[in-house]
């Protein structure tokens, strides 16, 4: 198998960026939602422009993780994102994670989780963190392995469910 490649994204792959959001999302979180909520979310909240804009956006940094020429993940990741209860001077969120289903368990998430803590250090913030499902174990312990610990909790709107997110946090 060839190399994991980590890259910062930039604007002329925001197409791409958009389809794996909009796939990945889909393919996590589609089979534990009703399909109105799904749509919902995908079709008003979740649309391709809408993900399409953030890539090049300020405050955002994109990563893209291929292996050889085939996009296996990403990261999007705002810079100086503050949340309620997060003990930090400069924090840096994890607002998207996510390594295409077909890549699941090639170490794209560990080799992205290194490169964002790693990042993070030399961009001097002081804190990462992100929030999570809480019904997404498997997301939870992957956190947890890489230091992250609980903080708070905060809603997420997925179509018209209002779900529960976990957030947590790393010191740098």
């Amino acid at each position: 198998m060839n190399a994991i490649e980590i890259r910062y994204a930039t604007e002329t792959d925001a197409g791409l960026i958009a389809d794996m959001s909009r796939h990945t999302f889909l393919t996590t979180f589609g089979p534990q939602n009703s399909q109105a909520d799904i749509d919902t979310y995908m079709n008003v909240q979740f649309t391709r422009e809408a993900l399409m804009a953030e890539v090049g956006a300020a405050g955002n940094i994109f990563l893209l993780a291929c292996i050889g020429d085939v996009p296996a993940g990403y990261v999007r990741l705002k810079e100086n994102s503050f949340e309620g209860g997060l003990k930090a001077v400069k924090p840096i969120e994890i607002a998207r994670f996510y390594a295409m289903p077909a890549m699941i368990g090639k170490g794209i998430g560990k080799a992205m989780m290194q490169y964002c803590i790693e990042m993070a250090e030399l961009l001097q913030f002081d804190v990462i963190w992100l929030g999570v499902w809480e019904r997404n174990v498997r997301a939870i312990d992957f956190y947890t392995a890489f230091g992250f610990k609980k903080f708070g909790e905060h809603g997420f709107l997925v179509g018209n469910d209002l779900q529960n997110d976990y957030l947590m946090s790393r010191n740098l």
